[in-house]
């Protein structure tokens, strides 16, 4: 994603006149006529779950675990119910750099009027290449409560967005629960795309059941010794993000597409990025989709790598790909059998 888009959807966030307060937890309480609402057919399954009082209750038991903080593979302790920060700098106060919609995104989640995409402040992987950190490792963002986020999505609806597109959402999975319940309430029926860097805990993902419509994942590394190296104390990386895969398309199988649309509806979506002299390993990370997901599987094969950050502390890492590297990491798809290929070539 480009840093001028970005910028451009952080202005339209501060010009969408929210008013930005500490967030009070017991604010979004259920909104009695939505709740008596009828399910409509095509409705996504997080409105069931909205009916039944569930998708409030998993929001409220994963806000229990930020007592001492274990919402990702971290598992750093952090008291961010009482104000502490954890590893991806985040305690319990919720902070978003912006929200909008957004035309860049694959275009089976853009559609005419964009995916309505809300950019979450701090993440956990720390990658030191990330072309976000100014959102990711910075700190940039406002403080937003949890009912002015299920009225984003709101805003998002009204303003004809494909879906509701959350970037970097894991360490705030509780507040998103909770707003969409509240949110839910109030109307809101868009798909709910979950745009995760695919180092996802086994035992969260379980509450993301029947909430999440499709997964738009990242699966960065292949190797745990890059993965460390390039995104500190991930040394886990592999395992944790393999058996995450493994959960997300166990809940929303491959990507499928409604053909009068064009859109995606429901289902797996992964990206792979590139870089220079593989050190993501990319032939490991082909060869495991190969032989342990569909062949169909979605996988998009990212070019657009640029060194920003700290890049420039990493030589190997400290350009643009070449034409030839990034034809060896298509080439590594095709003989790990993949079919569905989403290309774009070195820019």
């Amino acid at each position: 994603m480009k840093k001028s888009a970005i910028i451009a959807l952080a202005v339209l966030f501060i010009l969408s006149g929210c008013q930005f307060q500490n967030h009070v937890h017991n604010e979004n309480g259920n909104n009695s006529k939505g709740a008596n609402m009828q399910t409509e057919p095509g409705d996504p399954p997080y409105v069931t779950l909205h009916q039944q009082g569930v998708l409030k209750e998993r929001g409220e038991a994963l806000w229990q675990r930020m007592d001492s903080c274990d919402l990702c593979p971290r598992n750093c302790g952090a008291r961010r119910l009482e104000g502490e920060r954890g590893v991806c700098q985040a305690n319990s106060t919720l902070e978003i750099a912006s929200h909008g919609p957004h035309f860049g995104e694959e275009a089976e989640l853009v559609g005419n009027n964009g995916s309505g995409t809300i950019f979450f402040t701090n993440c956990a992987l720390l990658c030191v290449f990330c072309i976000n950190a100014d959102i990711s490792q910075r700190g940039y963002g406002r403080v937003c409560s949890v009912h002015q986020l299920g009225e984003m999505m709101l805003a998002l609806q009204r303003r004809g967005c494909s879906n509701i597109n959350l970037v970097s959402p894991s360490h705030y999975a509780p507040h998103i629960l909770l707003a969409l319940d509240h949110a839910a309430s109030k109307g809101l029926r868009l798909p709910v795309v979950y745009n995760t860097c695919g180092w996802e805990k086994a035992d969260v993902l379980p509450y993301l059941d029947s909430v999440v419509d499709v997964y738009l994942t990242d699966f960065k590394y292949g190797c745990n010794a890059q993965a460390a190296k390039y995104s500190p104390g991930a040394d886990d990386y592999v395992e944790v993000t393999r058996q995450a895969h493994l959960l997300m398309h166990e809940q929303v199988g491959t990507l499928r597409i409604d053909s009068a649309t064009g859109l995606a509806t429901r289902g797996l979506m992964i990206r792979h990025l590139v870089m220079p002299n593989d050190v993501t390993c990319t032939r490991e990370i082909m060869q495991w989709i190969g032989n342990n997901l569909p062949k169909d599987t979605y996988i998009n094969i990212m070019s657009q790598y640029t060194p920003m950050h700290r890049a420039k502390d990493f030589p190997e890492i400290n350009r643009r790909i070449t034409h030839h590297e990034y034809r060896q990491a298509v080439e590594a798809a095709e003989d790990a059998g993949l079919t569905n290929l989403h290309l774009q070539g070195p820019r």
